[in-house]
Protein backbone atom coordinates (compact mmCIF):
# COMPACT_ATOMS: atom_id res chain seq x y z
CA UNK A 1 0.00 0.00 0.00
CA UNK A 2 1.51 3.45 -0.59
CA UNK A 3 2.03 6.26 1.50
CA UNK A 4 -1.14 7.73 -0.41
CA UNK A 5 -3.17 5.31 0.51
CA UNK A 6 -2.00 4.81 3.79
CA UNK A 7 -2.99 8.28 4.70
CA UNK A 8 -6.42 8.15 2.70
CA UNK A 9 -7.21 4.79 5.45
CA UNK A 10 -6.29 6.44 8.20
CA UNK A 11 -8.45 9.43 6.93
CA UNK A 12 -11.53 7.59 6.55
CA UNK A 13 -10.93 5.06 9.87
CA UNK A 14 -10.51 8.81 11.52
CA UNK A 15 -13.78 9.97 10.19
CA UNK A 16 -15.70 6.94 11.39
CA UNK A 17 -14.39 6.50 14.54
CA UNK A 18 -15.38 10.30 15.13
CA UNK A 19 -19.01 10.83 13.23
CA UNK A 20 -20.85 9.02 15.50
CA UNK A 21 -19.05 11.56 18.43
CA UNK A 22 -19.96 14.58 16.39
CA UNK A 23 -23.77 13.19 15.73
CA UNK A 24 -23.45 12.69 19.49
CA UNK A 25 -22.66 15.58 20.44
CA UNK A 26 -25.18 17.99 18.17
CA UNK A 27 -27.99 15.38 19.12
CA UNK A 28 -26.84 16.63 22.86
CA UNK A 29 -26.71 20.17 21.90
CA UNK A 30 -30.18 20.07 20.34
CA UNK A 31 -31.58 18.18 23.17
CA UNK A 32 -29.82 20.94 25.89
CA UNK A 33 -31.49 23.72 23.58
CA UNK A 34 -34.89 22.28 23.90
CA UNK A 35 -34.83 21.65 27.40
CA UNK A 36 -33.69 25.22 28.30
CA UNK A 37 -36.44 26.15 26.03
CA UNK A 38 -39.22 23.85 27.66
CA UNK A 39 -37.61 25.63 31.21
CA UNK A 40 -37.89 28.93 29.94
CA UNK A 41 -41.35 28.84 28.39
CA UNK A 42 -42.80 26.86 31.54
CA UNK A 43 -41.60 29.54 34.26
CA UNK A 44 -43.57 32.29 31.47
CA UNK A 45 -45.89 30.21 31.47
CA UNK A 46 -46.90 30.07 35.06
CA UNK A 47 -46.02 33.65 36.07
CA UNK A 48 -48.62 34.76 32.90
CA UNK A 49 -51.16 32.26 34.96
CA UNK A 50 -50.29 34.32 37.89
CA UNK A 51 -50.08 37.88 36.02
CA UNK A 52 -53.17 37.43 34.20
CA UNK A 53 -51.54 39.43 31.61
CA UNK A 54 -49.18 39.42 28.50
CA UNK A 55 -45.52 40.97 29.41
CA UNK A 56 -43.44 43.07 26.91
CA UNK A 57 -39.90 43.85 28.32
CA UNK A 58 -37.68 46.43 26.71
CA UNK A 59 -33.63 45.59 27.50
CA UNK A 60 -32.26 48.91 28.11
CA UNK A 61 -29.10 48.42 30.42
CA UNK A 62 -28.45 52.34 30.70
CA UNK A 63 -32.31 53.34 30.72
CA UNK A 64 -31.45 56.30 33.88
CA UNK A 65 -28.65 58.11 31.32
CA UNK A 66 -31.07 60.86 30.60
CA UNK A 67 -30.12 61.31 27.01
CA UNK A 68 -31.84 60.65 23.76
CA UNK A 69 -31.80 57.01 23.72
CA UNK A 70 -33.96 57.06 27.45
CA UNK A 71 -36.50 59.60 26.46
CA UNK A 72 -37.31 57.02 23.58
CA UNK A 73 -38.44 54.47 26.02
CA UNK A 74 -40.39 56.52 27.93
CA UNK A 75 -42.25 57.49 25.13
CA UNK A 76 -42.54 54.32 23.88
CA UNK A 77 -43.80 53.21 27.55
CA UNK A 78 -46.12 56.06 27.89
CA UNK A 79 -47.39 54.95 24.20
CA UNK A 80 -47.87 51.53 25.09
CA UNK A 81 -49.69 51.71 28.68
CA UNK A 82 -52.11 54.77 26.93
CA UNK A 83 -52.68 52.12 24.15
CA UNK A 84 -53.13 48.86 25.84
CA UNK A 85 -54.56 48.73 29.54
CA UNK A 86 -53.73 45.45 29.86
CA UNK A 87 -49.55 45.22 29.20
CA UNK A 88 -47.60 44.34 31.86
CA UNK A 89 -44.14 46.28 31.30
CA UNK A 90 -41.30 45.47 32.18
CA UNK A 91 -37.39 47.13 31.15
CA UNK A 92 -34.15 44.90 31.94
CA UNK A 93 -31.60 47.74 33.62
CA UNK A 94 -28.36 47.72 34.56
CA UNK A 95 -28.67 50.68 37.21
CA UNK A 96 -28.14 48.55 40.34
CA UNK A 97 -27.44 51.95 42.45
CA UNK A 98 -30.85 53.21 42.20
CA UNK A 99 -34.26 52.31 42.90
CA UNK A 100 -36.83 52.01 40.24
CA UNK A 101 -39.06 54.77 41.64
CA UNK A 102 -35.77 56.97 40.78
CA UNK A 103 -35.38 56.25 37.91
CA UNK A 104 -38.45 56.89 36.72
CA UNK A 105 -38.37 60.21 39.21
CA UNK A 106 -35.31 60.97 36.66
CA UNK A 107 -37.04 60.28 33.64
CA UNK A 108 -39.78 62.94 35.01
CA UNK A 109 -36.85 65.39 35.92
CA UNK A 110 -34.82 64.83 32.45
CA UNK A 111 -37.90 64.75 30.18
CA UNK A 112 -40.60 66.05 32.02
CA UNK A 113 -42.32 62.01 31.24
CA UNK A 114 -44.94 60.84 33.82
CA UNK A 115 -46.30 57.14 33.06
CA UNK A 116 -49.79 56.39 33.85
CA UNK A 117 -48.56 53.31 35.73
CA UNK A 118 -45.88 52.04 37.29
CA UNK A 119 -43.48 49.38 35.36
CA UNK A 120 -41.51 46.51 36.57
CA UNK A 121 -37.99 46.73 36.96
CA UNK A 122 -35.45 43.54 36.26
CA UNK A 123 -32.08 44.76 37.45
CA UNK A 124 -29.15 43.03 36.05
CA UNK A 125 -25.79 42.68 37.93
CA UNK A 126 -23.59 42.26 35.02
CA UNK A 127 -24.29 45.41 33.27
CA UNK A 128 -19.77 45.51 33.28
CA UNK A 129 -19.96 43.23 30.54
CA UNK A 130 -21.00 45.12 27.91
CA UNK A 131 -19.09 48.58 29.00
CA UNK A 132 -16.34 49.21 26.27
CA UNK A 133 -13.32 49.59 28.83
CA UNK A 134 -13.52 46.25 29.48
CA UNK A 135 -12.84 45.13 26.03
CA UNK A 136 -9.74 47.45 25.06
CA UNK A 137 -8.54 45.08 22.13
CA UNK A 138 -11.57 43.72 19.64
CA UNK A 139 -14.20 46.21 21.90
CA UNK A 140 -17.28 45.58 19.54
CA UNK A 141 -16.84 42.02 19.18
CA UNK A 142 -16.43 41.82 22.97
CA UNK A 143 -19.42 44.16 24.20
CA UNK A 144 -21.28 41.74 21.52
CA UNK A 145 -20.44 38.28 23.18
CA UNK A 146 -20.89 40.85 26.63
CA UNK A 147 -24.03 41.31 25.88
CA UNK A 148 -24.94 38.09 25.19
CA UNK A 149 -24.35 36.89 28.68
CA UNK A 150 -26.32 39.94 30.00
CA UNK A 151 -29.00 38.96 27.74
CA UNK A 152 -29.20 35.65 29.83
CA UNK A 153 -28.69 37.15 33.00
CA UNK A 154 -32.20 39.05 31.70
CA UNK A 155 -33.91 36.21 30.21
CA UNK A 156 -33.52 33.62 33.25
CA UNK A 157 -34.81 36.78 35.86
CA UNK A 158 -37.98 37.25 33.56
CA UNK A 159 -39.20 35.07 30.39
CA UNK A 160 -41.54 38.11 28.61
CA UNK A 161 -43.85 37.55 25.86
CA UNK A 162 -42.48 40.31 23.79
CA UNK A 163 -39.07 41.37 23.80
CA UNK A 164 -37.67 44.51 22.43
CA UNK A 165 -33.86 45.99 22.10
CA UNK A 166 -34.18 49.76 22.31
CA UNK A 167 -30.17 50.14 22.64
CA UNK A 168 -28.96 48.37 20.25
CA UNK A 169 -27.75 44.61 21.24
CA UNK A 170 -28.69 42.91 18.78
CA UNK A 171 -26.81 39.88 19.50
CA UNK A 172 -29.61 39.64 22.09
CA UNK A 173 -32.91 39.06 19.61
CA UNK A 174 -32.00 34.91 18.98
CA UNK A 175 -31.36 34.72 22.30
CA UNK A 176 -34.79 35.81 23.21
CA UNK A 177 -36.31 33.92 19.82
CA UNK A 178 -35.28 30.81 19.95
CA UNK A 179 -34.71 29.91 23.68
CA UNK A 180 -36.84 32.52 25.16
CA UNK A 181 -39.59 31.54 22.46
CA UNK A 182 -40.44 35.27 22.62
CA UNK A 183 -41.59 37.48 19.60
CA UNK A 184 -38.78 39.99 19.38
CA UNK A 185 -38.35 43.69 18.03
CA UNK A 186 -35.84 46.41 17.87
CA UNK A 187 -35.19 50.11 17.80
CA UNK A 188 -31.88 50.83 16.28
CA UNK A 189 -30.04 54.47 17.08
CA UNK A 190 -26.82 52.80 15.33
CA UNK A 191 -25.74 50.25 13.63
CA UNK A 192 -22.49 49.28 15.78
CA UNK A 193 -20.69 48.43 12.67
CA UNK A 194 -21.17 49.66 8.40
CA UNK A 195 -20.29 48.99 5.29
CA UNK A 196 -18.64 52.94 5.86
CA UNK A 197 -16.36 51.42 8.85
CA UNK A 198 -15.39 47.92 6.24
CA UNK A 199 -14.50 50.49 3.70
CA UNK A 200 -12.60 52.83 5.92
CA UNK A 201 -10.82 50.19 7.67
CA UNK A 202 -9.95 48.63 4.40
CA UNK A 203 -8.44 51.70 3.24
CA UNK A 204 -6.14 51.51 6.45
CA UNK A 205 -7.37 54.51 8.40
CA UNK A 206 -6.01 54.51 11.72
CA UNK A 207 -8.96 55.88 13.46
CA UNK A 208 -10.54 52.42 13.28
CA UNK A 209 -7.36 50.68 13.40
CA UNK A 210 -7.25 50.39 17.31
CA UNK A 211 -4.63 50.09 19.18
CA UNK A 212 -1.76 52.15 17.00
CA UNK A 213 0.03 48.68 16.19
CA UNK A 214 -3.03 48.38 13.51
CA UNK A 215 -1.87 51.39 12.17
CA UNK A 216 -0.97 51.56 7.62
CA UNK A 217 2.20 50.36 7.84
CA UNK A 218 1.53 46.65 8.34
CA UNK A 219 -0.67 45.13 5.95
CA UNK A 220 -1.42 41.97 7.59
CA UNK A 221 -2.72 43.69 10.64
CA UNK A 222 -4.91 45.57 8.28
CA UNK A 223 -6.26 42.92 6.59
CA UNK A 224 -6.75 40.70 9.76
CA UNK A 225 -8.66 44.18 10.49
CA UNK A 226 -10.64 44.08 7.67
CA UNK A 227 -11.26 40.53 7.84
CA UNK A 228 -12.64 41.19 11.62
CA UNK A 229 -15.05 43.66 10.86
CA UNK A 230 -16.61 41.57 8.04
CA UNK A 231 -16.97 38.40 9.95
CA UNK A 232 -18.43 41.35 12.95
CA UNK A 233 -20.76 42.88 9.87
CA UNK A 234 -21.65 39.15 8.99
CA UNK A 235 -22.39 38.21 12.62
CA UNK A 236 -24.86 41.19 13.32
CA UNK A 237 -26.53 41.00 10.08
CA UNK A 238 -27.48 37.51 11.03
CA UNK A 239 -28.35 38.42 14.83
CA UNK A 240 -30.62 41.22 13.62
CA UNK A 241 -32.44 39.22 10.90
CA UNK A 242 -33.90 36.99 13.95
CA UNK A 243 -36.03 40.06 14.96
CA UNK A 244 -39.80 40.17 13.56
CA UNK A 245 -39.61 43.47 14.06
CA UNK A 246 -37.39 46.58 13.16
CA UNK A 247 -37.41 50.23 14.25
CA UNK A 248 -34.86 52.57 12.71
CA UNK A 249 -34.36 56.24 13.78
CA UNK A 250 -33.28 57.99 11.06
CA UNK A 251 -33.00 57.38 6.91
CA UNK A 252 -28.93 56.81 6.91
CA UNK A 253 -29.69 54.40 9.71
CA UNK A 254 -32.60 52.82 7.42
CA UNK A 255 -30.19 52.47 4.60
CA UNK A 256 -27.29 50.43 6.70
CA UNK A 257 -29.84 48.69 8.30
CA UNK A 258 -31.72 46.83 5.13
CA UNK A 259 -28.22 46.39 4.02
CA UNK A 260 -26.94 44.69 7.12
CA UNK A 261 -29.76 42.62 8.18
CA UNK A 262 -31.50 42.24 4.88
CA UNK A 263 -35.52 42.49 6.20
CA UNK A 264 -37.28 45.09 3.96
CA UNK A 265 -40.91 43.90 4.89
CA UNK A 266 -40.45 44.11 9.05
CA UNK A 267 -38.14 47.28 8.43
CA UNK A 268 -39.40 51.15 8.83
CA UNK A 269 -38.60 54.41 9.90
CA UNK A 270 -39.96 55.83 13.16
CA UNK A 271 -37.84 59.33 13.91
CA UNK A 272 -37.27 59.32 17.90
CA UNK A 273 -39.31 61.81 19.56
CA UNK A 274 -37.91 65.37 20.24
CA UNK A 275 -39.26 68.30 22.74
CA UNK A 276 -40.63 70.28 20.32
CA UNK A 277 -43.61 71.03 22.13
CA UNK A 278 -41.34 72.35 24.71
CA UNK A 279 -39.94 75.26 23.13
CA UNK A 280 -43.08 76.24 20.51
CA UNK A 281 -43.05 79.34 23.58
CA UNK A 282 -39.49 80.67 22.83
CA UNK A 283 -40.46 83.98 20.38
CA UNK A 284 -40.12 84.55 16.96
CA UNK A 285 -39.47 88.04 16.54
CA UNK A 286 -37.62 90.01 13.69
CA UNK A 287 -34.13 90.14 15.23
CA UNK A 288 -32.96 93.48 13.07
CA UNK A 289 -32.62 95.66 16.03
CA UNK A 290 -29.37 93.48 18.10
CA UNK A 291 -26.82 94.62 19.01
CA UNK A 292 -25.49 91.47 19.69
CA UNK A 293 -25.94 88.06 18.30
CA UNK A 294 -25.69 84.96 19.66
CA UNK A 295 -24.72 81.65 18.60
CA UNK A 296 -25.57 78.80 20.51
CA UNK A 297 -24.82 75.18 20.59
CA UNK A 298 -26.64 72.59 22.62
CA UNK A 299 -25.06 68.95 23.63
CA UNK A 300 -23.04 66.78 25.67
CA UNK A 301 -19.47 67.62 26.00
CA UNK A 302 -18.33 64.01 23.48
CA UNK A 303 -15.32 64.26 21.86
CA UNK A 304 -17.12 63.34 18.66
CA UNK A 305 -19.66 66.83 19.20
CA UNK A 306 -16.16 68.12 18.42
CA UNK A 307 -16.80 72.11 20.36
CA UNK A 308 -13.29 72.84 19.52
CA UNK A 309 -14.24 73.08 15.84
CA UNK A 310 -16.90 75.27 16.77
CA UNK A 311 -14.49 77.41 18.85
CA UNK A 312 -12.03 77.24 16.05
CA UNK A 313 -14.87 78.60 13.76
CA UNK A 314 -16.07 81.37 16.48
CA UNK A 315 -12.80 82.90 16.35
CA UNK A 316 -12.39 83.23 12.41
CA UNK A 317 -15.97 84.76 12.14
CA UNK A 318 -14.50 87.07 14.55
CA UNK A 319 -11.25 87.79 12.88
CA UNK A 320 -13.50 88.44 9.92
CA UNK A 321 -16.48 90.97 11.48
CA UNK A 322 -13.87 92.96 13.23
CA UNK A 323 -16.49 94.21 15.47
CA UNK A 324 -16.09 91.13 18.38
CA UNK A 325 -18.65 92.57 20.72
CA UNK A 326 -21.55 92.26 18.06
CA UNK A 327 -21.00 88.19 18.13
CA UNK A 328 -20.87 85.91 21.21
CA UNK A 329 -20.88 81.82 21.66
CA UNK A 330 -22.20 80.20 24.14
CA UNK A 331 -21.59 76.61 24.64
CA UNK A 332 -24.65 74.59 26.71
CA UNK A 333 -23.70 71.22 27.48
CA UNK A 334 -24.05 68.31 29.91
CA UNK A 335 -21.25 66.75 32.09
CA UNK A 336 -21.53 63.31 33.12
CA UNK A 337 -18.33 61.93 34.68
CA UNK A 338 -14.92 63.80 35.16
CA UNK A 339 -13.81 63.06 31.85
CA UNK A 340 -16.10 65.44 30.53
CA UNK A 341 -15.41 67.93 33.06
CA UNK A 342 -11.82 67.73 31.96
CA UNK A 343 -13.04 68.57 28.20
CA UNK A 344 -14.43 71.71 29.48
CA UNK A 345 -10.92 72.47 31.28
CA UNK A 346 -9.06 71.68 27.73
CA UNK A 347 -11.92 73.88 25.84
CA UNK A 348 -11.66 76.80 28.10
CA UNK A 349 -7.65 76.58 27.98
CA UNK A 350 -8.39 76.72 23.45
CA UNK A 351 -10.44 79.67 24.21
CA UNK A 352 -7.53 81.78 26.24
CA UNK A 353 -5.50 80.05 23.36
CA UNK A 354 -7.48 81.76 20.39
CA UNK A 355 -8.12 84.84 22.46
CA UNK A 356 -11.57 84.79 22.34
CA UNK A 357 -12.82 83.45 26.38
CA UNK A 358 -14.38 86.78 26.89
CA UNK A 359 -16.56 85.81 24.07
CA UNK A 360 -17.46 82.41 24.74
CA UNK A 361 -19.90 81.31 27.37
CA UNK A 362 -19.76 77.86 28.92
CA UNK A 363 -23.27 76.48 30.49
CA UNK A 364 -22.87 73.26 32.09
CA UNK A 365 -25.88 71.14 33.39
CA UNK A 366 -28.36 74.12 33.47
CA UNK A 367 -32.04 73.67 33.89
CA UNK A 368 -34.56 73.72 31.33
CA UNK A 369 -35.57 77.22 32.31
CA UNK A 370 -32.15 78.55 31.48
CA UNK A 371 -31.63 76.31 28.40
CA UNK A 372 -34.65 77.81 26.99
CA UNK A 373 -33.71 81.64 27.96
CA UNK A 374 -30.48 81.38 26.07
CA UNK A 375 -32.71 79.69 23.00
CA UNK A 376 -34.15 82.99 23.00
CA UNK A 377 -31.73 85.17 23.13
CA UNK A 378 -29.80 83.27 20.15
CA UNK A 379 -29.60 84.11 16.26
CA UNK A 380 -27.44 81.03 15.41
CA UNK A 381 -27.91 77.31 16.51
CA UNK A 382 -24.92 75.65 16.07
CA UNK A 383 -24.52 71.26 15.51
CA UNK A 384 -20.86 70.31 14.37
CA UNK A 385 -20.78 66.75 15.48
CA UNK A 386 -20.32 64.47 11.71
CA UNK A 387 -22.21 61.17 10.99
CA UNK A 388 -24.91 62.33 13.55
CA UNK A 389 -27.45 59.30 12.86
CA UNK A 390 -30.25 61.47 13.90
CA UNK A 391 -29.96 65.00 15.63
CA UNK A 392 -32.42 65.83 18.62
CA UNK A 393 -30.22 68.76 19.24
CA UNK A 394 -30.71 70.09 15.72
CA UNK A 395 -34.78 69.50 15.64
CA UNK A 396 -35.10 70.97 19.21
CA UNK A 397 -32.75 74.00 17.83
CA UNK A 398 -35.50 74.81 14.84
CA UNK A 399 -38.52 74.03 17.25
CA UNK A 400 -36.95 77.42 18.77
CA UNK A 401 -37.06 78.97 16.07
CA UNK A 402 -33.39 79.17 15.30
CA UNK A 403 -31.16 79.36 12.24
CA UNK A 404 -29.73 75.90 12.29
CA UNK A 405 -26.04 75.53 10.97
CA UNK A 406 -25.70 71.27 11.08
CA UNK A 407 -23.07 69.21 9.36
CA UNK A 408 -23.52 67.88 6.03
CA UNK A 409 -24.17 64.19 6.63
CA UNK A 410 -26.64 61.39 8.29
CA UNK A 411 -30.02 62.74 9.53
CA UNK A 412 -29.47 66.43 9.89
CA UNK A 413 -28.70 66.36 6.20
CA UNK A 414 -31.31 63.50 4.88
CA UNK A 415 -34.23 63.94 7.31
CA UNK A 416 -33.48 67.28 9.37
CA UNK A 417 -32.35 70.64 7.29
CA UNK A 418 -34.51 69.79 4.26
CA UNK A 419 -36.67 72.19 2.08
CA UNK A 420 -40.30 72.40 3.60
CA UNK A 421 -42.80 73.15 0.86
CA UNK A 422 -39.67 74.54 -1.46
CA UNK A 423 -38.83 77.27 1.84
CA UNK A 424 -35.38 76.99 3.46
CA UNK A 425 -35.10 75.52 6.68
CA UNK A 426 -31.39 75.54 7.74
CA UNK A 427 -27.95 75.20 6.64
CA UNK A 428 -25.51 72.26 6.14
CA UNK A 429 -21.58 72.81 6.00
CA UNK A 430 -18.86 69.96 6.17
CA UNK A 431 -15.67 71.73 7.00
CA UNK A 432 -14.42 74.96 9.48
CA UNK A 433 -14.05 77.34 6.27
CA UNK A 434 -18.01 76.18 4.97
CA UNK A 435 -18.81 76.74 8.77
CA UNK A 436 -17.05 80.31 8.66
CA UNK A 437 -19.20 81.12 5.31
CA UNK A 438 -22.35 79.83 6.60
CA UNK A 439 -22.24 81.77 9.74
CA UNK A 440 -21.46 85.11 7.95
CA UNK A 441 -24.64 84.08 5.54
CA UNK A 442 -26.69 84.39 8.37
CA UNK A 443 -25.66 87.19 9.69
CA UNK A 444 -25.62 89.03 6.39
CA UNK A 445 -29.14 88.41 5.80
CA UNK A 446 -32.18 90.16 6.36
CA UNK A 447 -33.49 90.01 9.07
CA UNK A 448 -37.10 89.68 7.46
CA UNK A 449 -35.46 86.65 5.52
CA UNK A 450 -33.80 84.74 8.30
CA UNK A 451 -37.32 85.16 10.30
CA UNK A 452 -38.80 83.29 6.78
CA UNK A 453 -36.40 80.32 8.01
CA UNK A 454 -36.80 80.50 11.56
CA UNK A 455 -40.62 79.80 10.85
CA UNK A 456 -39.71 77.43 8.17
CA UNK A 457 -37.77 75.47 10.72
CA UNK A 458 -40.30 75.54 13.77
CA UNK A 459 -42.81 73.65 10.94
CA UNK A 460 -40.96 71.72 9.48
CA UNK A 461 -39.77 70.16 13.60
CA UNK A 462 -43.55 69.15 14.21
CA UNK A 463 -42.57 65.78 12.29
CA UNK A 464 -40.55 64.97 15.20
CA UNK A 465 -42.86 65.59 18.36
CA UNK A 466 -43.88 63.12 20.74
CA UNK A 467 -47.06 62.57 19.56
CA UNK A 468 -45.78 62.10 15.89
CA UNK A 469 -43.68 59.36 17.21
CA UNK A 470 -46.21 57.35 19.44
CA UNK A 471 -48.73 57.41 16.21
CA UNK A 472 -45.58 55.89 13.91
CA UNK A 473 -44.43 53.58 17.45
CA UNK A 474 -47.70 52.16 17.61
CA UNK A 475 -48.42 51.65 14.43
CA UNK A 476 -45.19 50.19 13.37
CA UNK A 477 -45.96 47.88 16.91
CA UNK A 478 -49.53 46.80 16.42
CA UNK A 479 -48.53 43.44 14.42
CA UNK A 480 -46.60 42.23 17.06
CA UNK A 481 -48.97 43.69 19.86
CA UNK A 482 -51.73 41.91 18.28
CA UNK A 483 -49.60 38.39 19.09
CA UNK A 484 -50.60 39.52 22.94
CA UNK A 485 -53.87 39.54 22.76
CA UNK A 486 -54.55 36.09 21.26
Amino acid sequence: MSAHDQLVFCLCEITRLLLPLVFLSVLLLVLLVLAVRSWLQSSRNARRARDGRPSLAFFHPYCNNGEGGERVLWCAIRALQTRYANINIVVYTGDMGVTGQQILEGARRHFNMVLPRPVQFVFLNHRLLVEPGLYPHFTLLGQSVGSIFLGWEALTKFVPDLYIDSMGYAFTLPLFRFLGGCSVGSYVHCPIITTDIVSVVRERNPRFNNPPDYAPSSLFLSAFTVIYHCLLALLYGMAGSCSDLIMVNSSWTLEHILLLWGAPNSTSVVYPPCNVSAFLDVPLEDDGDRKCHSIVSVGQYRPEKDHRLQIRVFKKVLERRGDRESLKLVLIVGCRDQEDEDRVLMLRGLCQELGVANRVEFKVNVSFEELKREMADATIGLHTMSEEHFGIGVVECMAAGKVILAHRSCGPKLDIVVPLEGGQTGFLADDEDGYVEAVERILALAPASRLDIRRNARQSAARFSDQEFEACFLAAMEPLMGTLER
